[in-house]
């Protein structure tokens, strides 16, 4: 098939005049600017016109780099036939997921009651007031494999529309029964120990053993269960459970997954082998991969881990940097309308790019005559390839049979030269959305890759995103924007934003020292509090309180793609709760733990962020307080000493020498009477509110604290000391 420059098939051309999405700032919406159906952006105004008209409303819900919604669009959205169908019958809408996180997760529920599965583009009909009582994934324009297409499903639905109204109530009644339902929580004791290795018993059985990851194909890599799984394993010593982790890092790092020329990661792979990516690369994928695969450098000591998460912050401050400090959401799946096309080799063009340090890359990254991309359409190789790895790349060598060194040299050079001829083809779009939410688990990446690497151009990139936002996206109040596009901020906040970006503040903090970013943390939490938590049930809306647009408040809790906001939550309130030693902090994490465990019981493996908050509230968690000059020797090797370990439940906070008082002790009411002892950088080591007698030197310090953190039958220390 042949395509436009605008991904759009060829012959098949939009009206000359816009829509109403033209005056919208995503780029998903813009996406449809020229399509022939009459789209509305979510307001009251279509709602409106929708009672005033009586006609249900056709809800469609995607993002800018989706490959199937390319898909529908193309084969519908942009057809004259199938537009009259939909103009005719219903008033359309269209939202981008990305921009309004909490529509999505409303009607992707609704999906889950009416269909029990979802996904995207997700397609909703509902009543004038909101009430679904339809819904549907891809459609595609005409019937086929006994699935109804637009062209008999429009006119099928406008008919019971009209004619069985009753029924049209009642369906939506019981849906929305249902959104209702599954809002009730209760109140119980937060879970117990047993609750961890319950989720351990569970992801064991779900293991891949042969190919890594916890499912059948697709596989998504879901990084806080690799975190979780990380600190299960220094909480209780059990190798199964690092293992596991180490398992799946490694197979993914290796599959074709992983971008190795241009690095970071695909959103997720359509075979149970890692090979067959979906193309799109996100930007909450590479921050929450970075962030696994940095704890499992300091977990381990395995130089491979480090290298694929500096290969993720190499992509992120090449191609997804806006200039203003803050980075773009994702690339397209699609180039040239063909989905991988950038990232596909010819065996040929690979021997005429290499010569002859072709063999060697080709035997080392799998690359056949054949091929061994899949066509969609048979199933059979396309001569086209994947580049992908069956061994680390630190045992390259071996393949090879050179020494490590000139081994390693050789191959990165390939790859750069094969990485320059890339460049040359046409590149994915870019959704160069900020979102607020999505760059607060980006600050929090770069915050502990600067940690734990020591790189400064990872500081730089911290500083400069959160700067960014707190300059841009948030008010005095603590009020914060979700997005930024074309020089504006807009959209009011959603709760993750204040979940994830309080989150990579504190992880900020820790980095720097600087109280700054501690109070902005306090300042984010406090509003988030005020707006967003349920001061009855218990637990955080994914909405604010003077929303008035949504059928339910909904509350988030299922770690999927993205850890839930409700976990989030819970682990930044015990930090609060550590750094500051304000009681309410734990007390409303706790209330967290026992809102929902009734609910994590019936399947511990689908919240491992939350049971990774869980186990940090419940101890042993541990403060240290660095005192002495930022920038003195002594001072450096301490804090360089900290961070190159794997310590998940500590907190590290930072007061200068000398008599003060200082912002810290304003902030860290505790941390006031703390001194250098002996002239020297000191660590003051505090556990159940009671802290260790002040030691001098790295040494010292870390011998304080694996006493805090030890339990029976666990190592005495990490394998990265």
């Amino acid at each position: 098939m042949q395509f436009h420059e605008d991904g759009g098939p060829a012959g098949k051309k939009g009206p000359e005049t816009p829509n109403r999405l033209s005056a919208e700032s995503s780029p998903y919406l813009l996406q449809h600017a020229f399509n022939p159906v009459e789209w509305y952006p979510w307001g009251e105004e279509a709602f409106q016109l929708a009672r005033v008209r009586d006609r249900p409303v056709f809800l469609s819900i995607g993002y800018s780099t989706c490959h199937w919604c390319h898909v529908m669009a193309h084969e519908s959205f942009e057809d004259d036939e199938v537009a009259a169908l939909l103009n005719r019958a219903f008033i359309c809408i269209k939202v981008d997921r990305e921009e309004r996180p909490d529509i999505d997760a409303l009607y992707m529920t609704v999906a889950q009651v009416l269909t029990g599965s979802g996904g995207w583009p997700l397609t909703i009909i509902m009543t004038p007031d909101r009430e679904p009582f339809f819904a549907a994934t891809y459609i595609p324009k005409e019937s086929r494999f006994g699935s109804n297409g637009l062209l008999d499903l429009v006119p099928a639905i406008e008919t019971f529309w009209k004619s069985r109204r009753g029924d049209v109530r009642e369906t939506a009644e019981q849906v929305i029964r249902a959104l209702h339902h599954g809002q009730r929580t209760g109140t119980s004791p937060p879970g117990n120990e047993m609750l961890l290795h319950a989720a351990i018993s569970d992801l064991a059985l779900r293991f891949d053993a042969i190919n890594g990851g916890f499912s059948r194909a697709p596989k998504f890599p879901t990084p806080h269960t690799i975190s979780f799984l990380l600190r299960y394993w220094k909480r209780t010593g059990k190798e199964n459970a690092l293992a596991m982790a180490e398992k799946t890092l490694h197979a993914i790092s290796n599959g074709g997954i992983y971008d190795h020329l241009g690095y970071g990661f695909h959103r997720y792979s359509t075979d149970s082998g890692w090979l067959v990516p979906h193309f799109e690369k996100m930007l909450y994928d590479q921050a929450l991969l970075v962030t696994a695969l940095t704890e499992a450098y300091l977990a381990t000591g395995n130089r491979s881990f480090r290298n694929t998460a500096e290969g993720c912050l190499t992509y992120l401050l090449r191609d997804m940097r806006d200039p203003n400090g803050g980075f773009y959401s994702a690339e397209d799946a699609d180039s040239e309308g063909v989905e991988g096309k950038f990232y596909l080799w010819k065996k040929n063009e690979i021997e005429e790019v290499l010569g002859d340090e072709a063999p060697a890359f080709i035997n080392a990254y799998h690359v056949k005559s054949a091929g061994n991309f899949p066509t969609q359409e048979t199933g059979q190789p396309s001569g086209e390839n994947i580049l992908h790895l069956t061994v680390p790349p630190g045992h390259l060598a071996s393949i090879a049979r050179e020494p490590e060194e000139e081994c390693t040299a050789r191959f990165s050079s390939a790859r750069e030269r094969l990485f320059t001829r890339r460049k040359g083809r046409v590149p994915p779009k870019k959704d160069d959305k900020v979102l607020t939410d999505w760059n607060g688990l980006v600050i929090s990446a770069f915050s502990r890759a600067a940690r734990a690497f020591g790189d400064d151009r990872y500081l730089e990139a911290a500083t400069g995103a959160a700067d960014f936002i707190l300059g841009t996206m948030q008010s005095g109040t603590g009020e914060l924007f979700h997005r930024y596009r074309d020089g504006k901020p807009g959209i009011r906040g959603v709760a993750s934003d204040y979940a994830y970006f309080c989150a990579g503040l504190l992880d900020l903090y820790e980095l720097t020292f600087a109280p700054g970013y501690l109070e902005a943390a306090i300042r984010t939490e406090a509003y988030f509090t005020r707006h967003f938590l349920d001061s009855r049930d218990g637990g955080y809306f994914t909405s604010h309180e003077d929303d008035a647009d949504l059928l339910v408040r909904q509350k988030d809790i299922y770690d999927g793609a993205l850890p839930s906001v409700n976990s989030i939550a819970m682990k930044n309130l015990v930090r609060l709760g550590l750094m500051t030693t304000n009681a309410d902090y734990h007390a409303r994490a706790w209330d967290i733990a026992g809102n929902f465990s009734t609910l994590v019981e019936r399947s511990p493996a689908g919240y491992t962020e939350f049971l990774s908050s869980l186990g940090f509230a419940r101890g042993p968690a541990t403060s240290v307080v660095i005192v002495g000059d930022a920038g003195a020797a002594d001072t450096v090797a301490m804090t360089a000493a900290i961070n190159s370990r794997f310590f998940p439940s500590m907190v590290v906070i930072g007061r200068p020498g000398g008599e003060g008082p200082f912002d810290i002790d304003r902030i860290s009411g505790f941390t006031g009477e703390m001194r250098e002892i002996n002239g020297k950088a000191t660590a003051y080591v505090c556990k159940n509110h009671a802290c260790s007698y002040p030691v001098n030197g790295p040494d010292a310090m870390i011998a304080e604290l694996e006493k805090t953190t030890e339990r029976p039958g666990h190592p005495a220390s990490t394998k990265n000391g």
